[in-house]
């Protein structure tokens, strides 16, 4: 299956004393999915798996999981070793594992290839390579991300390189057959739309679930006067909630909303700033006031155009 929409990378809600809130997880992954939400993501990077132990990381997967059946959603999990994918085989409801371009060796395309090409070949599920290279120190050029997308198992990328650049250009104007292109930064969300992409990972989807999905969607139907504006001011949230490591800041407005029990992530990641905060939660708010404006004017404006047909 190749995962299109909009797919909701989920925090990992930690309680007063630290631990897991399963409650909490299992409220907002049930929340962005009644939300317009395709699918959710377990266990990527904006879930903190590295602070979660053993047991942890199974309580998220079972939450989540069970969470993504009720709803008939995507259920992606991050998994970056054969090891990680081999477990997924008793898990039900995978529907596939976002695996990390490795990081910090910068092994060459070459290299990357043919990590993929054997991770796919003892994975259970589909692959969707998640191509970040600020972070791991590796790009991968046009030609190497069409390679990719011939391999067995590959269905999709997590498309995170930063910006607009050259080769997402030529990879979106000519994309390979059933291989999602999937936005991964989030700033960058309405233009990849734009230029074709099917769909997007996008942890800002945590505040203004319904909008990130009315903006794919309007994407998708050539509707500009709406998909313009919309992307603008979903840029502006993203910008904000990024304005610090993630996911601090994200924690930090859904803890102010009430959301979630506590702000805080584990180390080495430290609590968002009271002014990152507070910037966030404004864009958050007006977001919602646009949406709560052109509600009403709908609802102004659609008996008068019933009664002017009549």
């Amino acid at each position: 299956m190749t995962p299109t929409g909009l797919y909701v990378p989920l925090i990992t809600p930690f309680d007063t004393r630290g631990e897991v809130d399963q409650e909490a997880l299992t409220r907002l992954a049930d929340q962005v999915l009644a939300e317009g939400a395709e699918g959710l993501v377990a266990l990527g990077t904006t879930g903190e798996p590295h602070a979660l132990n053993a047991a942890e990381q199974r309580t998220v997967l079972d939450l989540v999981g069970a969470t993504c059946r009720r709803h008939r959603a995507g259920f992606m999990v991050g998994a970056h070793t054969a090891e990680d994918l081999r477990a997924l085989a008793g898990r039900p409801g995978v529907t596939a594992a976002l695996c990390l371009v490795p990081p910090f060796l910068r092994p060459g395309e070459e290299a990357v290839l043919a990590h993929f090409a054997r991770l796919a070949e003892v994975s259970p599920v589909p692959l969707v390579a998640y191509h970040v290279p600020y972070r791991t120190g590796q790009t991968l050029s046009v030609g190497a991300l069409r390679r990719l997308a011939e391999l067995p198992q590959v269905v999709g990328v997590k498309h995170a390189v930063g910006g607009i650049d050259a080769d997402t250009i030529a990879l979106l104007a000519d994309p390979p057959p059933d291989f999602a292109v999937l936005g991964g930064e989030d700033a960058y969300l309405s233009p990849l739309l734009a230029l074709g992409a099917p769909g997007g990972i996008v942890a800002s989807a945590h505040l203004a679930t319904a909008d990130h999905a009315a903006l794919v969607t309007a994407w998708r139907e050539g509707d500009l006067p709406r998909a313009r504006p919309l992307g603008h001011r979903l840029a502006t949230l993203s910008a904000a909630l990024f304005a610090e490591p993630n996911p601090a800041v994200i924690k930090a407005v859904l803890h102010a909303q009430g959301r979630i029990p506590s702000p805080a992530p584990r180390p080495p990641l430290l609590p968002a700033t009271a002014e990152a905060t507070a910037r966030a939660l404004t864009y958050a708010e007006q977001l919602a006031g646009s949406r709560a404006d052109a509600k009403e004017a709908w609802e102004v404006a659609a008996p008068r155009a019933d009664a002017e047909a009549a």
